[in-house]
């Protein structure tokens, strides 16, 4: 928890490592998910479990492009292209998750086939993710360390409170459903 006497400037130095924590919880996410895709089990919930971690992600994403990126950009105009590049990933990754949506909502009435397809989908975007996730930690990791403002943007990136909460890594990225859009 940040201390009450430090500034503003102090309070952001720990972004790029919640930044990094919060990948973490959604690479964990994916995997527990790229687990339920085999055999169905009694009580099985892999639509559930698909939607949940797609609405977590794309709200990381929305946080990113709709707050985190523009503060970037409005201190440090050259990173431009990098942000540029980000963005061009989420739009793919969107695409994705609607193909993982998709198939996750058909999955409860068809066979097999279905599961392995949403498998398939989610390999792919597991080996997208692990590169976005890595260039944008590299990226953008020490310019959020010397400071951007923070518009609200914190709590959809980092799936709960910002740098001042109880520092629990990631424990609420799956309520990244309240935002639409």
């Amino acid at each position: 928890m940040a201390s009450q006497d430090t500034g503003p400037d102090d309070r952001v130095t720990a972004w790029s490592r919640q930044l990094a924590q919060a990948h973490d919880v959604l690479r964990e996410q994916l995997r527990s998910l790229r687990r339920d895709t085999g055999p169905p089990a009694a009580g099985d919930e892999l639509t559930a479990h698909c939607l949940a971690f797609c609405s977590a992600l794309a709200a990381h994403h929305e946080g990113e492009d709709g707050g985190m990126f523009a503060e970037l950009l409005r201190a440090r105009p050259g990173l431009r292209p990098v942000v540029t590049k980000l963005a061009e990933d989420h739009r793919l990754v969107a695409g994705i998750l609607a193909s993982v949506r998709h198939l996750a909502r058909e999955a409860a009435q068809a066979g097999p086939g279905r599961r392995e397809a949403i498998g398939r989908e989610l390999d792919g975007l597991a080996a997208i993710m692990e590169s976005h996730f890595g260039y944008e930690e590299r990226a953008l990791g020490q310019a959020l360390d010397q400071g951007v403002r923070d518009t609200g943007w914190t709590t959809a990136v980092f799936g709960r409170a910002g740098p001042a909460d109880d520092g629990a890594p990631g424990q609420a990225a799956g309520r990244g459903s309240r935002r639409s859009g």
